[in-house]
């Protein structure tokens, strides 16, 4: 049995629930307000699904295109697409199941600075 795993970020923190030679699990916890850096992954592939509040999540290279998720409604994001999540009008919680390269991020803006 494994132990979640906890990591704190400025926007909130994840619990990591699986790390596997081809699959990781988290949940994502955004508190309201807050947002993801603007960014992309070189390698890693993910589907999120909502679970509680409602996730902002701008898609494309600026932050034209925004789509609303509410608790139960998914998104899956390929490799190479730019993307930011945000929780402008509440605490979110959500799932990500993705390939195991939970280090390959590039970020294009940051409000943490990073």
């Amino acid at each position: 049995m494994a132990t979640v795993r906890i990591v704190d970020k400025p926007w909130g923190h994840e619990e990591i629930w699986a790390e596997a030679s081809r699959y990781a699990g988290k949940f994502l916890i955004i508190r309201k307000g807050l947002r993801l850096s603007r960014q992309y992954h070189r390698h890693k592939e993910e589907s999120i699904c909502v679970l509680e509040g409602t996730l902002s999540l701008e898609i494309g290279p600026g932050p034209d295109q925004v789509v609303d998720l509410s608790p139960g409604q998914s998104w899956h994001i390929a490799p190479g697409t730019v993307h930011r999540f945000c929780a402008p009008h509440g605490d979110v919680r959500l799932v990500e199941v993705s390939t195991p390269e939970l280090d390959d991020v590039v970020r294009l803006q940051d409000d943490f600075a990073r």
